[in-house]
């Protein structure tokens, strides 16, 4: 069991724990720089993905008003063009 959490941890435990405090440490000194705190960067996390997930419904909503747009036109234009092929006997 203990060369699964070795393997798992990538190396000893303690060796990947210190390696883990000394990045934590480098992050945390990186983002104080940054004046960012956990709680910012939680609530900055959340609003990109509120935003992402507006934009996508946005974009879905956006398309289906260029579908209505072009089928007004287009739907109208294909069932003259069918009707005038099956008049003419040409239709398939």
């Amino acid at each position: 069991m203990a060369g699964g959490v070795e393997r798992f941890m990538g190396g000893s435990m303690t060796n990947t724990i210190i390696k883990l405090v000394v990045i934590s440490i480098a992050v945390g000194l990186v983002l104080g720089w940054l004046n960012l705190t956990p709680w910012e960067l939680l609530e900055n996390i959340r609003r990109s993905l509120e935003h992402l997930f507006a934009r996508g419904f946005g974009m879905v909503r956006d398309l289906f008003g260029y579908f209505l747009l072009g089928a007004v036109i287009v739907i109208p234009v294909w069932i003259i063009l069918r009707l005038l092929q099956s008049s003419r006997g040409g239709g398939k």
